[in-house]
């Protein structure tokens, strides 16, 4: 059906949703209908699309492009959709070096209204040199060179930064745009802030279904088959992990065959050490991806953690041991998940932060499936102190 509709019409609807489901329409239709509606569609936006096509569509798509516009989508297309390169706009105004402040004005007078965000001046290898202050401009002489005028050591970003370090810069000097430039420090695009939130936004969405096994890229919309292979793989991990907790459970089967209040309690000691693990977890994850921790701060932020994990457990464990005296009344069961509780929650808030950071010390992304390996260590060791110490009070629970 949509090959019968109009590119006009059809265009529009595709640069409105999500670049994946984009690039799967497209990918159903001839290489010439795909290329009419890629020339519907803003260039940042057909850029995105064509990342999900099979490098030999892409290729029939540009192709069947007029040169212009499959020249600019190549030149999106050198880089990843999560660099500066790839979250650049193309269309920028330079001003080479060595014009006079009268033919800089020309130049300005020239320029689409909507590419001009600062007057960046480079020279005529297209090297970024700096940028000029309109109102330096406008006050010179007409045949001053406006070499004289212009203000070197700007921030500016290499192409493949990744953008979680260029959100950061951005937040840091609170600039309206901020150049890009490639290996050779040739400008290349600049960076717009709604452009580098939404990349941000996008990155943090990423990073918290990927702490749970979904693939980072999976959409509400996604279909059936995607969803599974992104998320079986790391839901058979979680299996295996869980088959880990409950072999240190058949570990201490005779102990709860004799005491039965043993496994009404169990989930009591992983719940909250997991909760306490996740609350670490969430806060190194924050942490990280602001760049807040450092290389040299990262034992202490463990050790803050693990120091918040034995606190809480300590007013947990009373709180749970008055509670279970009044269920069972056996001062003892009270003591063992008091003491379970502390442990397990010290080792949670500890695992909570040491298990992101040793994945980026491994140059791994922190999130990567981060929850899943705390729900193992945070079982395994609940499960463990709990009847551990049940086993060393037996004769006095029996």
């Amino acid at each position: 059906m949509i090959e019968s509709l109009d590119p006009a019409v059809v265009g529009p609807v595709l640069e409105r949703i999500n670049p994946a489901d984009a690039g799967a329409i497209l990918d159903r239709l001839g290489h010439e209908r795909a290329a009419a509606l890629l020339g519907r569609i803003g260039p940042k936006h057909a850029a995105s699309v064509l990342q999900y096509l099979d490098p030999a569509r892409r290729d029939e798509a540009l192709a069947a492009l007029d040169a212009s516009k499959a020249g600019l989508l190549r030149d999106l297309l050198r880089y990843a959709p999560e660099t500066a390169g790839g979250m650049m706009e193309l269309q920028v105004v330079t001003i080479p070096v060595d014009l006079t402040v009268e033919e800089a004005i020309a130049v300005l007078r020239r320029a689409p209204r909507q590419a001009l965000y600062y007057l960046y001046v480079t020279d005529r290898q297209g090297k970024l040199v700096g940028v000029l202050n309109m109102r330096d401009l406008l006050l010179a002489s007409p045949g001053d060179k406006i070499s004289g005028f212009v203000r070197t050591g700007i921030v500016s970003v290499p192409a493949y930064m990744d953008r979680e370090e260029v959100a950061e810069l951005m937040r840091q000097h609170n600039f309206l745009a901020i150049p890009v430039v490639d290996g050779e420090g040739r400008l290349v695009g600049v960076l717009r802030p709604d452009r580098v939130v939404s990349a941000a936004q996008q990155e943090a969405f990423e990073d918290m279904q990927r702490m749970v096994g979904a693939g980072g890229d999976e959409r509400a919309t996604s279909p059936v088959g995607a969803a599974v292979r992104k998320r079986l793989p790391w839901l058979l991990v979680n299996l295996l992990t869980a088959f880990l907790a409950a072999a240190v459970v058949g570990l201490f089967e005779g102990i709860i065959a004799k005491v039965t209040a043993l496994a009404v309690l169990l989930p009591i000691v992983a719940g909250q050490s997991g909760n306490a693990g996740a609350q670490a977890l969430a806060v190194v994850m924050r942490g990280l991806a602001l760049r807040e921790i450092l290389p040299d701060t990262m034992r202490r932020v463990v050790f803050k953690e693990f120091a918040a994990g034995v606190l809480n457990g300590v007013i947990v464990a009373a709180v749970t041991g008055v509670a279970v005296l009044a269920w069972d009344g056996r001062p003892m069961l009270a003591l063992v998940i008091g003491l379970a509780m502390i442990l397990s929650m010290a080792a949670a808030g500890a695992a909570g932060a040491a298990i992101p950071i040793v994945l980026r010390r491994l140059g791994r992304d922190p999130a990567q499936s981060s929850s899943i390996f705390l729900t193992t260590v945070t079982d395994i060791v609940g499960f463990a102190t709990f009847l551990g110490f049940a086993v060393l009070f037996a004769s006095r629970l029996t």
